[in-house]
């Protein structure tokens, strides 16, 4: 599971990130080549799935990835919002 804590600096605002423990597979920009990008040391999300194709493909790139370094805080950051509210 994704550590939000140890996020890669790069990632854009957003439910989607990758953190520290990412190895440079390269699946994420593979399956979802519009939101993940290749950084100096990690993967890293560049842009937010703005449409259901992205959705799911930014779905697919977090089940898949093989050291689970990619994470959705989607349903956390609108609950924080709510609160906020």
């Amino acid at each position: 599971m994704a550590d939000r804590d140890r996020k890669v600096a790069e990632n854009v605002d957003g439910p989607y990130y990758v953190d520290e423990s990412c190895i440079q597979c390269g699946n994420c920009a593979e399956v979802a080549p519009e939101n993940f990008t290749q950084g100096e040391e990690f993967y890293y999300v560049y842009k937010q799935p703005e449409n259901d194709e992205e959705l799911e493909n930014c779905q697919q790139a977090l089940e898949e990835c093989p050291v689970d370094a990619i994470g959705d805080d989607g349903e956390e950051l609108e609950e924080e919002e709510e609160e906020e509210e």
